[in-house]
């Protein structure tokens, strides 16, 4: 299995990571599995964003960042280069957001793009 050297098309905050590391030790994810960062048609603005762990697959680039194994199919990198992916936990918004400087235009909660 070999593991691509390029720079990785994301960056997670602190405070993703903290969340990512809880699910994982929460949910007793296997060391087989990684995060898929990715995006799906669908959505009321085009595109949704895919973002859970999985197992990998034909066609996925392997990223370490900050830690975490992270699994994207090598076309999703076209429309998440450069996205930042955050953990709220406030009173105003609760989940992961989003930070995609490609998205020409976002839903109102931010799980869906276009570009």
């Amino acid at each position: 299995m070999s593991i691509a050297v390029e720079t990785a098309p994301v960056s997670f905050t602190p405070g993703a990571v903290k969340e990512l590391f809880k699910l994982k030790d929460q949910q007793e994810i296997n060391e087989e599995f990684g995060l898929r960062v990715g995006v799906e048609g669908g959505g009321c603005s085009g595109m949704n964003y895919i973002l859970g762990f999985d197992m990998k697959k034909d066609g996925d680039q392997e990223y370490i960042i900050d830690g975490i194994k992270v699994f994207m199919h090598k076309a999703h990198g076209l429309y998440l280069a450069g996205m930042q992916i955050d953990y709220q936990d406030g009173l105003n918004a609760r989940g992961f957001t989003f930070n995609n400087p490609n998205a020409a235009s976002t839903c109102g909660c931010g799980s869906s793009f276009s570009v």
